[in-house]
């Protein structure tokens, strides 16, 4: 059985290496919202509280459906800054497989 999670990030925006803001879905009890635009302040804060977000999309017409990716979305520690990534050895923020919208 799948872990739990969060959040589905379905497409996201970089200026300069880092993450501008996040296309999502959010868990909302047994079901999921609709899309929401989470900025990089937002999503880390987010992120740092425990929640666990995953890179996916929506299956058509089956509403709290995702096909997702295995890896979890994590904050990693670097040179005194922060880095969002799918990636251990990030050195920049990069969600693996994510749409850049």
């Amino acid at each position: 059985m799948a872990k739990k999670f969060d959040g589905v990030i379905e497409a996201v925006r970089y200026k300069n290496g880092q993450i501008t803001i996040v296309r999502a879905f959010e868990r909302r009890g047994a079901t999921f919202s609709d899309r929401v635009l989470l900025d990089r302040k937002e999503f880390l804060e987010r992120l740092k509280k425990g929640q666990r977000y995953v890179i996916g999309k929506r299956t058509e017409l089956l509403a709290s459906t995702f096909e997702v990716q295995e890896k979890s979305v994590q904050v990693l520690e670097q040179n005194g800054g922060e880095i969002i990534s799918t990636r251990p050895d990030a050195d920049h923020d990069e969600l693996e497989q994510a749409p850049v919208f």
